[in-house]
């Protein structure tokens, strides 16, 4: 079906519904990447000393795509603040410690990945993010050049 339009706010209009679901899938590819990374960090070592509260397992929080002036943005993040059952570490030391490899600051695990790097290498830095863009505004009729 063929929009028509005359002005810009008309465009933006039209545009906004394609940008915030483009915008909520990129979002959930980030999202699912860091829960990825959070899995290979729990899975890279297992504590001897320590009960685990999960809490930074279960720490990834997306929020759902708005308009912010002429953008549409979401966010995906850590949740530090909900990670307050820990001995002796706040929960944005937690999420420093497992973005420099390590458990606890100086242990390092098998293969432990560096969760919030990783997930941006994976994401951003490689070119996925803006495939995904091209390719969903291409399917939605909008022509893309890269």
């Amino acid at each position: 079906m063929a929009i028509h339009v005359s002005n810009m706010k008309e465009l933006n209009k039209a545009l906004q519904p394609v940008l915030k679901s483009m915008v909520g899938e990129m979002a959930d590819r980030v999202e699912q990447t860091l829960n990825y990374f959070l899995q290979e960090y729990y899975n890279s070592y297992d504590p001897v000393y320590y009960r685990r509260s999960y809490d930074f397992l279960h720490s990834a929080i997306k929020t759902e795509p708005k308009v912010v002036g002429n953008k549409v943005v979401a966010s995906v993040y850590i949740d530090t603040g909900s990670m307050d059952n820990y001995y002796d570490a706040t929960g944005e030391e937690v999420a420093t410690f497992a973005n420099a490899g390590t458990h606890g600051g100086t242990i390092r695990g098998n293969n432990t990945p560096h969760v919030w790097d990783d997930t941006l290498r994976e994401t951003l830095d490689n070119g996925e993010l803006l495939k995904l863009a091209t390719e969903y505004l291409k399917s939605h009729g909008i022509s893309v050049r890269t």
